[in-house]
């Protein structure tokens, strides 16, 4: 689902070409903010699903895509319709659904645009979107636009102008636009969030986040996300890929719902990884030479909360490391980091050493508890696809809020453009917009938090 030259040229220039005005400190844009002044309808926060059983479209069937689609099999959901630009991938996964015991499902591979047929249809509820980021926002705001709700990957957005668009979108129409941010659902992340709203951690001060993910092979493959991936490294300096290591610490500390992020301070170190790589592993006189990347190797931001918290946020996926997502949390009482899984309480037995999780069961989540056989069985992340596709239709069939709605998936996308204005700007402080215009003060607590 991706047409290049028409559409990635513009993920850098809709920010970057109106770097002129901001100032050297505290950067302040003017359009940035503007629309939390001009609310485009009555908030989406706690405005419940219509019961129903999803009927449900897919709009890309490439890896993921078919992943998600597994998964949904699994969940026992109607799968109706499939797109995607390569008919060879929609064939594929027509098939395991037909596999299943369900009817064909139509096809629409005709074109970049096919999608516009797809969530044109009057009978689907629900349109998922697997694609390359650049066509997020326009597939989900066509969905909301014909009646349906959207669940996007991730990151939601890629510039702030389009995260305004979602959640304008979502307003207007009065449908969901949800971000598929699976971490948030892991049972290390569950079984944290509970503790933390049960007052173990104390009072909340600091956390980690990151996606540090050696995919230079992947970038450089030739097919999949090697196709579009690398383009956003030529263009873009900041952290390309915010939302796994943000979304279960932006739980943890109640953003949105309590509290909000109030500005951003980015870093990037030189890039390396990636021209190393190609030096390494691409023959000469091969198109990738003429390419310049520009995303540094690591970036690193540091968010400020409105009440005082700190999160630091780290992107790298251009040298050898081994998968982290960090994933710490820390208050008055103890705190607890990931990769690997270790918890530490005030006045815990073996003095300053690390402890399991392990003594810790009885908190896992209730879905962890009735549904985790089936999701490690199924794989897909440790079986955190499954919990997160499974709760999204319970929601749908039970006629409740999304636990993620589209100022989740703003908010989590946002840090994306953000650190690259700061970067761009010697590192300068950069606001977040208030995708809530005001209503984080007054929401409740995430319903993954308090499910029982």
């Amino acid at each position: 689902m991706n047409s290049l030259k028409d559409s990635l040229h513009d993920v850098s220039r809709r920010e970057f070409l109106r770097l002129g005005g901001i100032t050297a400190v505290g950067i302040s844009m003017p359009e940035l903010y503007a629309d939390e002044a001009k609310p485009a309808g009555a908030t989406m926060m706690g405005v419940p699903f219509a019961p129903v059983t999803p009927k449900i479209g897919i709009i890309g069937t490439g890896g993921r895509g078919t992943s998600l689609l597994e998964n949904l099999l699994a969940a026992e959901v109607k799968v109706l319709a499939l797109c995607d630009v390569v008919r060879e991938k929609a064939e594929h996964a027509q098939s395991l659904i037909v596999k299943a015991g369900q009817p064909s499902p139509e096809l629409y591979t005709n074109g970049d645009h096919a999608f516009e047929s797809l969530v044109a249809r009057d009978d689907l509820d629900l349109v998922i979107i697997a694609t390359p980021w650049n066509w997020h926002v326009e597939m989900a705001v066509a969905a909301m636009n014909h009646g349906r709700h959207a669940a996007v990957e991730v990151p939601a957005a890629t510039t702030i102008e389009d995260c305004w668009k979602l959640v304008n979108t979502s307003e207007k129409t009065r449908r969901h636009c949800m971000m598929l941010e699976n971490c948030c659902y892991g049972y290390n992340e569950t079984l944290i969030l509970r503790m933390i709203h049960e007052g173990l951690f104390g009072d909340l001060l600091y956390g980690e986040g990151a996606y540090i993910h050696d995919l230079r092979e992947e970038l450089f493959s030739g097919k999949g996300e090697g196709l579009w991936r690398r383009t956003f490294h030529t263009q873009l300096n900041g952290n390309l890929y915010p939302t796994h290591g943000l979304g279960p610490v932006a739980n943890y500390m109640g953003i949105q719902r309590g509290d909000r992020f109030d500005y951003i301070v980015s870093v990037s170190t030189p890039q390396h990884g990636l021209e190393l790589y190609r030096k390494a592993h691409v023959a000469a006189g091969d198109p990738r030479w003429a390419e310049q990347y520009v995303c540094g190797d690591m970036n690193t931001s540091i968010i400020k909360t409105a009440n005082g918290l700190s999160l630091t946020l780290k992107h790298d996926t251009s040298n050898p490391n081994p998968y982290n997502r960090i994933n710490l949390i820390a208050g008055t009482k103890g705190l607890f980091a990931d990769y690997p899984p270790r918890i530490y309480f005030d006045g815990q037995a073996g003095g300053e050493d690390w402890a399991s999780i392990n003594a810790w069961k009885e908190h896992q989540h209730p879905l962890w508890k009735q549904e985790g056989e089936i999701a490690k069985k199924l794989g897909g992340h440790g079986g955190m696809d499954f919990i997160m596709l499974y709760r999204l239709v319970q929601c749908m069939r039970e006629g409740l809020p999304p636990d993620m709605d589209v100022y989740d998936a703003a908010t989590w996308s946002a840090p994306g453009p953000l650190s690259q204005l700061s970067v761009a700007n010697g590192s300068a402080p950069v606001k977040f917009p208030d995708f809530t215009r005001g209503s984080w003060q007054k929401r409740p607590v995430s319903a993954i938090a308090t499910q029982v």
